[in-house]
């Protein structure tokens, strides 16, 4: 009896040794396997968040690609897309197609928010775009004769810009009392010159220079077209209220990303780049 006790008392004892040796052999791995689950891993991306803007094709996408790197680098994501047709900009910020616009000035906006319902609200002035007075046929305003035909853009702010300019000039004067930045042919009560006024759209006013003795055009449409910004005859000076602004819908223009393209539109590199690419034909307004 005593040698079978024994027997089983160390067979016992080896069990229980092996079950430890075993336990103690494990631990280490798990507790090993449970720290490299909850280590974050070096190559984990960071959140990002896409801004969707519309914009004009010059400058305005241009302006937009300069800050592109450095909002990535702050996390944002900022998604450029060109419109063709600039009258569609508005509709598509209103239709939530996109997050902001910039192509357009305070004034047009003005002019255009209450028919069409825009509850829009501006965020930053980036720059100006000094309209100008072209022609492929004189050289001075001093040679325009009596007559002349003269091309101007027929959206309202824009019409009353370029009507305000030629006044600038002495070539028409404007009745009194337009506070509206509004005005048409119709608002001209001198007239020395009898010029004839060609209301058309702002983008066909490069292509029909050569039927015109002369037009007045946004800069940024001269650029597209080609056009030296510095053949025009005259121009407006910095101090032109119609800086192009970013545009968003009303209560978003406190959101995160928003302040930060705002931010960094408006840098000394932003600044640098517009007058380094675009001289005379695009002023920075800040």
């Amino acid at each position: 009896m005593m040698r079978k006790r024994s027997a089983s008392t160390l067979l016992s004892a080896l069990v229980l040794f092996a079950a430890l040796a075993s336990a103690c052999g494990t631990a280490p791995a798990s507790g090993s396997g449970g720290e490299q689950a909850s280590a974050p891993t070096s190559g984990e991306a960071k959140k990002e968040t896409t801004l969707k803007i519309g914009a004009a094709a010059v400058p305005h996408a241009e302006i937009l690609n300069q800050v592109k790197p450095k909002l990535k680098e702050q996390g944002v994501n900022l998604e450029i897309v060109v419109f063709d047709d600039e009258g569609q900009l508005n509709p598509a910020l209103k239709d939530k197609k996109i997050d902001a616009n910039y192509f357009q000035h305070v004034p047009y906006l003005d002019s255009v928010k209450k028919e069409k319902g825009y509850d829009f609200a501006v965020t930053t002035k980036v720059h100006v775009e000094p309209i100008g007075f072209y022609s492929s046929k004189v050289k001075s305003k001093d040679e325009l004769k009596d007559g002349a035909s003269i091309g101007i853009p027929n959206n309202p702010s824009n019409e009353y810009r370029a009507l305000v300019l030629l006044e600038q000039q002495g070539l028409i004067k404007l009745k009194s009392g337009l506070t509206t930045y509004e005005a048409t042919p119709k608002d001209i009560v001198e007239n020395p010159k009898n010029l004839k006024f060609v209301e058309a759209d702002s983008a066909t006013l490069p292509r029909a220079l050569p039927d015109l003795d002369g037009a007045i055009i946004n800069t940024n449409l001269v650029l597209e077209a080609k056009l030296d910004p510095k053949s025009a005859l005259f121009r407006e000076d910095a101090n032109s209220p119609y800086a192009n602004v970013i545009v968003v819908r009303k209560g978003e223009e406190s959101r995160d990303e928003v302040k930060k393209l705002d931010a960094a539109l408006k840098t000394a590199e932003v600044k640098k780049f517009i007058t380094d690419k675009y001289g005379v034909a695009v002023v920075p307004a800040f």
